[in-house]
């Protein structure tokens, strides 16, 4: 009987730059995603979590450790191209994941080309999973029961495929009288009478956690996700290296980049994250760590919000209609100050606008443009996050001491005048 210590469990933190490293796309776009071991899955998937607001990976440790480095490396890409891909998101079916979403989800990702080689297959696969103990196997198109199915199809091609597959599975056990068992149940050996039309194939990964994180947690999220995808993209464009993504990859991903982005959400969005909570003592709530001996705290949550109105003859009204028009709903739930300017800013046309009050739109200056002069108003008012309406025509503003958004239109958008990594949002 040997007394030398248990190694330590796998980390993947540790194994992702080595992993990653001819991947920069992927391995930009991990860096945005925290990895979290887990022993409440069997293998791996990605959820949000819901403390967080953010999307993370979970991996089994013992499952992610007895993999090879190259099937390691896949279900990383494959993980990812399941956010990338919105499967997660906007592609999630309304009535939940099952398991033939999963297996389709799956036949989508691994059929890609840069995926060749990189999970375990009927020729590679990889240890033992399961209460059967067979070798662990991935979802390929041209593979076992899904060697009839091409590669290179979307979730939605595949789901439609694996649905007549079930149809003929079904109708089959029909007309042999054999309706002992469920669809889905029985020996799983793609048989008739066994109800299992896709031979016993599985997902290998975890896709329970899709629907984790509902209302305000899952736009912050998707938000979170949707800038993190950006960045990495922009990481693989600026050094001109995508790693394996093949070129019909990279336009999908770019054009998913470049879709209609729903300024009103964004803007719910910024107003959430720039919240800020007080903290006072209070004898009336009770202390969890010392009860009866310290008083509790009393925690209040609001958002101290700037609102800079550019107001230079150039701006559009129908763009100060539009932008009123939101800020009155937000207003629901949120304090603003408006900050009116356009060279300066004039100090007695700064108001408060309330929680629950409704205003008209308003123009009150018309000269010409700085951004440095509500910056400046902003930086020394101790606000949370600053949006600035303007057309972006002038130069490029001091630093802000807070989170700062810019809101124009769709055509000053593509054209700016000057360049920042701030959030810049298009309104319709």
């Amino acid at each position: 009987m040997s007394d030398a210590p248990k190694p330590p469990p796998f980390n993947l933190n540790m194994h992702t730059a080595r992993l990653l490293m001819r991947e920069p796309f992927f391995a930009a776009l991990s860096r945005r995603i925290d990895k979290t071991p887990t022993t409440a899955i069997p293998t791996a998937g990605v959820r949000i979590n819901p403390e967080r607001a953010q999307f993370e990976l979970m991996y089994n440790p013992e499952f992610m450790g007895a993999l090879k480095d190259e099937h390691k490396l896949g279900v990383l890409m494959h993980e990812f191209y399941h956010i990338i891909l919105e499967h997660v998101t906007g592609r999630k079916p309304v009535e939940g994941i099952r398991r033939i979403d999963n297996i389709a989800m799956d036949l989508a990702i691994n059929g890609l080309s840069e995926m060749r080689g990189k999970l375990p297959c009927e020729a590679d696969p990889g240890p033992p999973t399961g209460s059967a103990g067979e070798p662990m196997k991935g979802c390929l198109p041209g593979e076992g029961p899904f060697a009839h199915l091409p590669a290179g199809k979307s979730y939605e091609w595949y789901l439609n495929a694996l649905e007549e597959m079930q149809k003929e599975q079904e109708e089959g056990e029909g007309a042999q009288g054999d309706g002992d068992g469920e669809p889905g149940e029985g020996s799983g050996q793609g048989q008739p009478g066994s109800g299992d039309p896709f031979g016993g194939m599985d997902s290998f990964d975890d896709h329970d956690a899709f629907g984790e994180g509902t209302g305000t947690v899952e736009e912050i999220a998707k938000e979170r996700l949707k800038e993190a995808i950006k960045e990495a993209a922009e990481e693989a464009q600026k050094a001109n290296n995508w790693g394996s993504v093949s070129s019909g990859m990279r336009k999908d991903i770019m054009d998913r980049l470049s879709t209609h982005v729903d300024w009103r959400k964004v803007m719910r969005y910024f107003v959430k994250t720039t919240q800020r909570s007080d903290r006072r003592s209070t004898p009336r709530r009770l202390n969890k760590r010392f009860p009866r001996i310290h008083p509790g705290k009393r925690v209040t949550r609001h958002a101290r919000i700037a609102v800079s109105i550019d107001q230079s003859g150039s701006v559009d009204d129908r763009m100060l209609v539009a932008f009123f028009s939101e800020l009155n709903k937000l207003a629901e739930f949120a304090e603003f100050t408006v900050v009116p300017f356009d060279t300066r800013v004039d100090e007695s046309k700064v108001y408060i606008w309330k929680k629950g009050q409704a205003r008209k739109t308003e123009r009150v200056l018309c000269g010409g443009t700085c951004f440095d002069a509500p910056t400046k108003f902003v930086n020394a008012g101790g606000f949370d996050g600053h949006i600035v309406l303007t057309d972006m025509m002038a130069p490029k503003p001091i630093n802000s001491r807070c989170q700062r958004m810019w809101m124009t239109t769709k055509a000053y958008a593509a054209r700016p005048y000057f360049q920042t990594n701030e959030r810049v949002i298009a309104i319709d």
